[in-house]
């Protein structure tokens, strides 16, 4: 009984430590009802702080990621707009999904410097995207991961660069 209980929380034999997770989890979930929903919360739970803020995940591909976020009280600061840090911490995640995304199977990555400019207060929801680099080895190597912010209305918000350290698993 054991051993059959067992076996229904085992991971399929794709999801290894020598394989892309992040593109492995869109690619199963993208098409499904409630797929993103369960991706950013899957993502949100990896990253509990970055999962504190509830964002979705909602185009992913080779070099791309686009992830929305929604106002909410939680998130704002003194001047009833969305955080400094909760943007930075938006631009982070939209990043480093694309990058994650983009990766060879056997490399990971680390953030190793952010820059982020804050051109407009933010407010109401806003959207995080980034046109990543795709690298094409493991091979240790600093990437420049640029990510936009925008409101709904298209403004830009902030612009951010992440230095990512892309290396071997």
């Amino acid at each position: 009984m054991l051993s059959k209980a067992k076996k229904l929380f085992e991971l399929p034999k794709e999801f290894s430590k020598n394989k892309n997770m992040i593109k492995l989890a869109w690619q199963a979930l993208e098409g499904v009802p409630l797929g993103k929903q369960v991706f950013s919360l899957a993502v949100g739970r990896a990253a509990p702080y970055t999962g504190n803020m509830r964002a979705k995940v909602v185009e992913l591909r080779p070099g791309y990621a686009k992830v929305v976020l929604r106002d909410r009280p939680s998130l704002r600061n003194h001047l009833k707009s969305i955080h400094a840090i909760a943007l930075a911490n938006l631009a982070e995640l939209a990043g480093n999904i694309a990058l994650s995304y983009s990766l060879p199977d056997d490399a990971r990555f680390i953030v190793a410097n952010i820059d982020i400019k804050y051109l407009k207060k933010a407010r109401g929801t806003i959207y995080a995207s980034s046109h990543c680099p795709i690298p094409e080895t493991s091979e240790r190597q600093e990437y420049l991961v640029p990510v936009d912010i925008h409101n709904a209305d298209g403004e830009l918000l902030c612009q951010a660069t992440l230095t990512s350290l892309v290396g071997p698993k």
